[in-house]
């Protein structure tokens, strides 16, 4: 007996079947940030990374042309099992030979060869503005800026950006998520917090006003706790963003990075999924503060896949990854993030959740916490190599990235 048909028979004996577990993760859809590859440019102003956020890390290779990045992207999704989606932020938009682009009149022309990478590729593409790293970013305000001319220029970029989603929605045939956040805060203790969040609001009303189909554009609103720099309030608040969310019927979305450390996302996904059709996740992994460090099959990432999986909401909640490590290869750090979430996925898939339920509801919680201390040592690795098997995927990628390396990454 193979390791893979012995997992099968154990997992069985707890009630899961293995192959459902893979045929359903195999069916899962993980939508892969750029922004890993390129330490978070971009191609269009290549200002210095603002915004309350920061890369670290010098690692030799960082992708600096569309082409280098297009092409990393190419091996990462060559080392990745399953189904993906290019996630682009604005700032990658590509302009003509000279182009100075706009942001504020971004057009579908400067993304057709991400376009063209994805149709080629059979993937879908999401999307999200960029409000950060440039010079209308004013004294670290944009949509919520009482500066008139800084908030009318990052509305017309959001308008723009919502064109550009349902260009991508059209052109590869698959819905795309587009989710705006925006940096905006102040580093000591403001005199006035309404007003900075009427504002916001305000002007996400104008920006929800550009006409778009529901049907192929999801739009999401990502808050957060705070930022460097931005220490002691944010406009775009955890309460603030699930109210507005709710009010205009978009869709929420949570970061695992953007909440007080004592706070974990695993707990609210349940709460979300009650009152929305959909919810969507950056998953990342923060230490101590949103430091975006690569995935890692670590507790947290499981009890979110977990909270998933055990409420049948693998089709109602769009999964991305979010982190940029520039201290190891780039490609690694890619192809380990996105592996653990999907690991994590797996895990979330072979745990009884049927018999775990009816063990909470009868109240024996002895045996609950047997079983799912019991379920943490189950050979969920051999099922996982034989999803890699059969995706035609190798489970040692270090030496297929450290080859590229050597062979790119280094001659850059």
């Amino acid at each position: 007996m193979n390791r893979y048909e012995g997992a099968k028979e154990k997992y069985a004996a707890y009630g899961v079947d293995t192959e459902k577990a893979i045929e359903a993760l195999k069916n899962t859809t993980v939508s892969v940030h750029c922004w890993q590859g390129d330490d978070v440019v971009g191609f269009d102003s290549r200002e210095a990374l603002s915004g309350g956020i920061q890369t670290t890390g010098n690692y030799p290779g960082r992708a600096t042309t569309p082409e280098e990045l297009m092409a990393d992207l190419d091996k990462v999704f060559s080392l990745l099992p399953g189904k993906m989606k290019l996630n682009l932020h604005a700032c990658y938009a590509i302009g003509a030979p000279g182009e100075k682009i706009d942001r504020s009149k971004i057009e579908p022309r400067h993304f057709k060869p991400w376009v063209d990478f994805a149709k080629a590729r059979g993937i879908g593409i999401d999307f999200n503005p960029t409000f950060f790293a440039h010079p209308m970013v004013k004294d670290n305000l944009t949509l919520s800026s009482p500066d008139d001319n800084v908030r009318n220029y990052w509305i017309e970029h959001g308008k723009a950006c919502i064109r550009i989603s349902e260009y991508f929605a059209n052109e590869t045939g698959i819905p795309c998520v587009m989710n705006i956040w925006i940096p905006d805060g102040y580093k000591d203790i403001p005199a006035d917090r309404l007003g900075p969040r009427a504002r916001f609001k305000d002007s996400l009303d104008k920006i929800l006003a550009e006409p778009y189909d529901k049907k192929k554009v999801y739009i999401t609103l990502e808050s957060k706790v705070f930022g460097i720099g931005l220490e002691s309030y944010t406009v775009g608040s955890g309460e603030f963003c699930l109210s507005y969310s709710s009010y205009k019927g978009i869709t929420p979305l949570m970061d695992n990075g953007h909440y007080h450390p004592t706070e974990v996302v695993s707990d609210k996904i349940s709460a979300l999924l009650l009152f929305n059709e959909k919810i969507a996740l950056h998953v990342t992994r923060p230490v101590r503060w949103d430091s975006d460090h690569v995935v890692l099959f670590d507790d947290e990432t499981k009890e979110i896949a977990k909270e998933i999986v055990r409420n049948n909401a693998l089709d109602r909640v769009f999964i991305a990854t979010d982190y940029f490590d520039a201290s190891i290869n780039r490609i690694s750090a890619w192809i380990t993030g996105v592996r653990n979430l999907q690991k994590a996925l797996l895990f979330a898939l072979l745990q009884p959740n049927d018999t775990l339920k009816k063990l909470q509801n009868e109240n024996r919680l002895t045996e609950l916490m047997a079983l799912s201390e019991e379920l943490k040592t189950a050979p969920v690795g051999d099922v996982w190599e034989e999803f890699l098997r059969r995706a035609n995927v190798k489970s040692n990628y270090i030496d297929e990235v450290l080859k590229y390396e050597k062979e790119v990454l280094v001659k850059r």
